[in-house]
């Protein structure tokens, strides 16, 4: 069935701030005395603090777990917010699947304020018909309320008619969870068995080469 709208992550996949992110959270962490080597944080990155917290510290109760978050993204927004460019060639992917009729969501466990930042960074306000953000669910992602929260923005599209294009395992096992396929791009930095294993139907470098094979990707099926 034809693809009519596409769910796009941005932090690592539009965006380039997996990085900055994992040096926010080490920071965050710091401050309670906790340390991680720096990629076990980057293993973690693509949930949301009430998923990647527990995993980490999951000794920690509901109100240390939420203050941890709290710093972690004042951490982000401090120092590295204004920093975070956008991947070359973001913008004319997102125009690219929007001059094909195709909705442009953008789904994403980072916060509302974040997003509302990375929709002008994108130049993408006129391109993106709906988006979600943690603000608006229960649980991030891996969990599924992030994408069937998209999903519902997007109604009547079934899950058939919907894809998603993330860079980290957890987005594609979200996917999976509302029966939506994934693309997997690998500036996020995780490898390609790890996002295959979590069920990634192609995989490209980025979002550069997936625009330049638009044409015959899984996102004009």
């Amino acid at each position: 069935m034809k693809i009519k709208a596409i769910l796009f992550d941005i932090d690592g996949t539009l965006v380039d701030s997996n990085d900055m992110h994992v040096i926010a959270w080490e920071e965050a962490f710091a401050g309670i005395g906790a340390t991680f080597d720096r990629q076990v944080i980057h293993d973690q990155i693509g949930k949301g603090t009430d998923m990647l917290v527990p995993t980490l510290l999951p000794d920690l109760d509901d109100d240390a777990v939420e203050a941890l978050g709290d710093a972690h993204g004042d951490i982000f927004k401090a120092k590295f917010l204004e920093r975070a460019q956008p991947f070359p060639e973001a913008h004319d992917l997102l125009a690219r699947a929007h001059a094909a009729g195709q909705k442009v969501v953008l789904a994403s466990s980072a916060s509302a304020p974040e997003l509302e930042h990375y929709l002008d960074l994108l130049d993408a306000r006129d391109l993106v018909s709906e988006t979600t953000s943690a603000d608006d669910v229960a649980n991030t992602k891996p969990a599924p309320d992030i994408f069937a929260t998209a999903l519902s923005k997007v109604t009547p599209l079934g899950p058939d008619e919907v894809l998603v294009v993330g860079d980290t395992p957890y987005d594609i096992e979200a996917a999976a969870k509302c029966g939506i396929a994934a693309v997997g791009l690998r500036s996020g930095k995780f490898p390609d068995a790890v996002l295959l294993k979590a069920g990634a139907i192609a995989i490209y470098d980025d979002v550069a080469a997936l625009l330049a094979d638009y044409d015959v990707s899984p996102l004009a099926r």
